[in-house]
């Protein structure tokens, strides 16, 4: 996706290590132009809001446990990225 942006005239920005976001959005809010960021993410890591409340919770793990192949890893990387948002640490 980064590529067509560029090929339009849009700045175009590809990440795909966790220690490049940051400077990523620093390009884009920074660019003259629109700008598209294509992230590389793990399909084991959902997207979790950072205040997710115990009812959206207690429904993510209900689909979860209804079948997903990948759910061993989707609950190590969930356990990790909400462990990683309340415990003292580098951030």
């Amino acid at each position: 996706y980064h590529l067509f942006a560029i090929s339009i005239g849009l700045q175009g920005i590809y990440v795909d290590r966790e220690e490049d976001v940051a400077a990523a959005w620093e390009r884009a809010l920074a660019a003259d132009r629109p700008v598209l960021i294509e992230f590389k993410t793990d399909p084991n890591v959902p997207p979790l809001p950072p205040h997710i409340k115990l009812e959206q919770a207690k429904k993510f793990a209900t689909t979860l446990f209804k079948g997903d192949p990948d759910q061993a890893g989707i609950i190590v990387q969930t356990a990790k990225q909400v462990l990683s948002s309340v415990l003292p640490g580098k951030k």
